[in-house]
């Protein structure tokens, strides 16, 4: 267990032991008892074995393993998914990494099935894949907003428990992170939006519209997680009020995920010490 942890992430964070997600404190770190500065340091030591696992997993890859890892990443708006993608995924090498942010579905991509742009998008063997949002909008958005009638949205979590289990049957790792900010802490990032130029682009009017279904969002994710939590395909809940601890929690639940797959350098595929004497002897 690394340093600072007091209990495993992969134990302290699993959705089903967090109790009620309304009565979740998105202030708390849970597991952990460093500060920020104990954390950003962290981090970045685990940030490099996160890099060599990495680095470990593509290499395979090339070499006809055909595991590959999913990240994906749920929460409120303001939550700090793009945060994870930037400051979790800038740790990693580019050519390994595979990232896929799903937003409202394209006319193109609402004449097939809620699945067909996921499968498009899934991580080739060797990589990691991270979806900022994924195919959990279609039972959170499209439930609250009754975009599709209720008896279609509930067949979605056993579409989707099918769904996961059949990638991990073939080699996929899932990590399903849910990133929890408190509605105070929103309220306060929108308005930090609105009075900085160069976030301009990231306010929507639609945001504080989406504030007033709150509650209705929070019994969608409690749903969530209580029928597709999976030990194959877990959820983790992310307190996400301190940026730094939710960005260390999700390299933390990575790091843990790749060294679970117990990967070795692949072995030769050549005569090692021929081919010494032969660019030995070249000019």
């Amino acid at each position: 267990m690394s340093k600072g942890w007091t209990a495993p992430a992969v134990e302290a964070l699993r959705a089903r032991t967090i109790g009620p997600i309304a009565s979740f404190d998105a202030d708390s770190t849970p597991g952990f008892d460093g500060d920020k500065n104990s954390g950003a340091e962290l981090l970045a030591e685990r940030g490099q074995t996160l890099a060599d696992l990495q680095e470990l997993l593509y290499a395979n890859g090339r070499t006809g393993d055909h595991r590959s890892v999913l990240l994906v990443l749920q929460g409120m708006d303001t939550a700090g998914k793009g945060g994870i993608v930037r400051h979790v995924g800038g740790l990693l090498d580019p050519q390994g990494l595979s990232i896929k942010g799903f937003g409202k579905p394209t006319p193109e991509e609402l004449q097939h099935d809620f699945l067909w742009r996921i499968n498009k998008a899934l991580p080739p063997a060797g990589r990691i894949g991270i979806f900022d949002r994924s195919h959990y909008e279609d039972v959170l958005p499209v439930r609250v907003h009754n975009l599709v009638p209720k008896s279609e949205w509930e067949k979605r979590y056993h579409i989707i428990n099918q769904f996961e289990s059949e990638l991990v049957d073939n080699g996929t790792t899932i990590i399903k992170c849910c990133l929890v900010v408190s509605k105070d802490e929103q309220k306060a990032r929108l308005a930090e939006r609105l009075e900085r130029p160069e976030k301009y682009w990231k306010y929507h009017p639609g945001d504080v519209d989406e504030r007033a279904h709150w509650d209705a969002y929070l019994e969608a994710y409690q749903d969530i997680f209580d029928l597709t939590d999976k030990d194959s395909a877990p959820w983790f809940v992310i307190p996400a009020n301190r940026k730094w601890f939710a960005r260390l929690a999700v390299c933390e639940l990575l790091t843990d995920a790749l060294a679970g797959l117990d990967l070795d350098w692949p072995k030769a595929d050549f005569d090692v010490e021929a081919e010494k004497k032969r660019l030995a002897a070249s000019d």
